[in-house]
This record gives structure tokens, C-alpha cells and sequence, in this order.
């Protein structure tokens, strides 16, 4: 692998990488969006722990004790989103990597840059899906009635 300070194959290989650069700003954006999420799922979980902790209402612990296990089922698909975008981030990064190291080097990067994009691609997908259960879950147990009214 020959390093080649060439300031064309250099510009080039800035030009490849800023593809995958918006991809990065994209999954940075979704990780805010899904912590955003985890941190309100874990401070309900708190407030219905706390509340559980004090009350004596039977159908109230049972609610509770549902709601929990929910929560800890959204929980873990925000987890494991969070964990799949970080993923995803990683090997988007080492495409940039790669593709710059090809064009600045002798080095032959093709098929490297190509499986590093497509695990990124795949990761995102996979995490998109955990989104979207999770989503499911928290719109599936909502229920817009005030209590004692028909």
C-alpha cells in the first residue's frame, strides 16, 4: 500500500466519502431521536415503580405491573435500535475510511467499500424496524378516555 499525495486522487476521494457522510448525519439524527424516546420510556417505568411502591389498589398494581412489562419490551427495541444505528454508524465510517485509503493508495477498496456500505444499509433497515415496532407498541396501549366517562 503506496501513499500517493496526489491532490486530485485526494479531492476524489473527499467527493466519495461525502455520500456516506449525509448517511452518518441521518443515523446521528434517528439515535437523538430513539434516545429521546428510551429516556421518556425509563422515567415512566420510575414514576409507575415509585407510585407501585406506595399504593395498596390491587387493580392499580396489576395495570401497573402490565404497563412495566410493556415498557420493558420498548425498552430493550429502543436498545437494540440505538445499538443497531451505532452499528450502522460504525460502518458507514469505515466505508469513508476505505474509499479514501483506495483513492489516495494503491490499496483496491471496491469490494470492501461496497460490503462496509451495504452491512450500514442493512444495519439502518434492521434498526428502522425495531422503530417501528416500538412505535407500535407505545400507539397500541394508549387509551384517550377520562376515567368514570362512558
Amino acid at each position: 500500500m503506496i501513499f500517493t499525495p496526489d491532490a486530485d486522487a485526494i479531492t476524489h476521494g473527499i467527493q466519495l466519502a461525502v455520500a456516506p457522510v449525509f448517511f452518518l448525519t441521518a443515523v446521528s439524527g434517528m439515535i437523538g431521536v430513539v434516545a429521546g424516546r428510551l429516556a421518556r420510556i425509563i422515567d415512566r417505568a420510575r414514576g409507575l415503580e415509585e407510585r407501585a411502591m406506595v399504593s395498596t389498589d390491587r387493580e392499580f398494581l396489576q395495570r401497573a405491573n402490565g404497563e412495566l412489562t410493556t415498557l420493558r419490551l420498548r425498552g430493550r427495541l429502543a436498545n437494540s435500535c440505538i445499538a443497531l444505528l451505532t452499528l450502522c454508524a460504525v460502518f458507514i465510517g469505515l466505508t469513508i475510511i476505505v474509499l479514501f485509503v483506495g483513492e489516495t493508495t494503491t490499496f483496491q477498496s471496491g469490494r470492501l467499500a461496497v460490503t462496509g456500505f451495504l452491512a450500514g444499509v442493512v444495519s439502518f433497515l434492521v434498526a428502522l424496524l425495531c422503530f417501528l415496532a416500538e412505535t407500535f407498541i407505545a400507539t397500541r396501549v394508549l387509551n384517550f378516555r377520562m376515567p368514570g366517562v362512558g
